[in-house]
């Protein structure tokens, strides 16, 4: 029975070692398992210490993006409203804006389109208007009175019944005049200035050249070679000879300005504009001020209010002045009228870019007055009446509102900024604009001095510009008088002719 318990107990122990060797090397593997967990939780630990290094770079990459994100966004909308602006002044013309003719962009085919209004009026002569042909009782009196030289040329047989034809033309010869200058008492010889030199020039040559010069806006030499060879090269003119004409007659043309201004000064109206020149390189100016019977020229640096103070007329109108919203003009004179021309326009371009209706219906509520106006002048009216006035104030008004709604959903910033403040414009000088309906007096449009104007621009064009503020004023002088002359429906040439005889062209 012993043998058989120590046999028990061996074979326990046995079972019992044989357990404990399973567990050791369970053990063992548990141990290789942990430590192998250990170094695999520490290389996750370092992983995960760089991803989140990463992703707090990446964040701080993502802030940095964001905020230039931003700029780009605000870059992007500047940018996006500059192109807006370029394309509205690119689409700007002489139909929609103040901008002139010669500085419309090419790019269309001419004569694709016409923005001038359509009437039913065919080409050429109209009916009622004053012909300026010669019927042939004018050419017949003519010629008894002396004032044609009489040539017959006969065609078929002398004898029989003819009838006649005239044929008009002219004759320029060369004529020297021999001037004898006999001594006086004393022997001395009195020779006046204009006969110092032993050759000089007489007064049609001279009117001829500041005909040309200020009418036909022709440069000096040209003029020297239209001259010359209307005489069939015998007179030998000089450059300097014709600019030496044209600055007395302006010296002459000076002494007529201060007529001029007084006639001004007695004008109930006057336009008044000013256009830009070259002098020396520089930008100066020309400013008009005009009526149907006289224009005056004055030459300036500037367009500011000390300029315009400087002019003696403004100083001293005290009538209505019509110009094309120069609001430093609102200091002088008493009355003020809007260019409705030059309103139209914008109204026009803010047609174009907005698509907002109220500003083509106003444009049309300004022609159809007038349109009415016209007839009612025709009928012999001067002014609207209070009734008719304040309906048309009222539905002034009116489209005026209509603009300032359809202003809320306008697109476009600066489509919408310069819309509004055409609508501010309107009603702040509502009376301005609105003046011609008021006094028949007061003209539509500013276009009297468009035309006038015209004339320093072909000017402009054909020489590039002044050497000198002398020049200027010397040009400003002579088309004073010429212009006038011209609005007086008095001859042209005679009257240089007179002025540089020493008699007053005007008066």
């Amino acid at each position: 029975m012993g043998g058989n318990y120590e046999k028990g107990v061996y074979k326990q122990l046995m079972e019992v070692m044989e357990k404990l060797n399973a567990m050791e090397s369970e053990h063992c593997r548990d141990r290789k398992e942990v430590k192998e967990l250990t170094s695999e939780v520490t290389g996750l630990r370092k992983e995960n210490a760089h991803l989140r290094e990463e992703v707090s770079h990446l964040k701080q990459k993502t802030t940095s993006l964001e905020e230039e994100n931003t700029g780009l966004k605000a870059e992007h909308h500047l940018l996006h409203e500059d192109n807006e602006r370029m394309k509205r002044i690119l689409d700007n013309d002489s139909s929609n804006s103040s901008i002139p003719p010669s500085k419309d962009q090419p790019g269309k085919a001419p004569n694709t389109f016409n923005s001038r209004k359509p009437t039913k009026k065919k080409p050429g002569a109209q009916p009622g208007h004053k012909g300026s042909g010669l019927s042939k009782t004018q050419v017949e009196q003519n010629i008894r009175e002396g004032a044609y030289q009489h040539r017959i040329e006969q065609l078929g047989t002398p004898g029989r019944v003819y009838i006649t034809r005239y044929r008009l033309d002219l004759e320029v010869t060369p004529v020297a005049t021999e001037i004898r200058i006999y001594a006086d008492q004393n022997g001395k010889f009195q020779v006046p200035n204009e006969l110092k030199a032993d050759v000089s020039y007489g007064g049609t040559v001279k009117a001829v050249a500041a005909f040309v010069y200020s009418e036909g806006v022709v440069a000096n030499d040209r003029i020297c070679t239209f001259i010359n060879s209307l005489s069939g090269d015998k007179l030998h003119l000089s450059t300097g000879s014709v600019y030496g004409f044209c600055r007395k007659f302006a010296q002459s043309c000076s002494t007529a300005r201060p007529a001029i201004i007084q006639e001004l000064l007695n004008a109930d109206v006057i336009c008044t504009d000013a256009t830009p020149v070259k002098t020396d390189g520089k930008q100066t100016h020309i400013r008009n001020f005009s009526t149907e019977s006289c224009v005056l020229y004055c030459s300036s640096e500037k367009k500011d209010l000390e300029t315009l103070g400087n002019f003696k007329i403004l100083k001293e109108f005290t009538g209505a002045l019509i110009h094309d919203h120069e609001t430093a003009l609102y200091h002088f004179g008493t009355r003020h009228g809007e260019c409705n021309v030059h309103l139209e326009r914008y109204l026009l371009k803010n047609t174009e870019e907005t698509g907002n209706p109220w500003s083509h219906k106003l444009s049309c509520f300004l022609e159809g007055m007038n349109q009415a106006r016209k007839k009612r002048i025709l009928q012999g009216n001067e002014c609207f009446t209070p009734s008719e006035l304040e309906r048309y104030g009222l539905r002034y008004e009116e489209l005026l509102a209509e603009g300032l709604e359809e202003n809320k959903h306008t697109k476009g910033r600066i489509a919408k900024k310069e819309e509004k403040a055409l609508l501010k414009r309107l009603k702040k000088y509502r009376k301005n604009h609105l003046l011609f309906l008021y006094d028949f007096r007061i003209p539509y449009s500013n276009n009297r001095s468009e035309k006038d104007l015209r004339i320093c621009k072909n000017r402009q064009k054909m020489a590039g510009g002044f050497r000198t503020a002398a020049g200027r004023q010397m040009y400003c002088d002579i088309m004073s008088l010429i212009e006038t002359i011209k609005r007086r429906g008095l001859n042209i040439f005679q009257g240089i002719i007179a002025l540089m005889n020493g008699v007053p062209a005007i008066r």
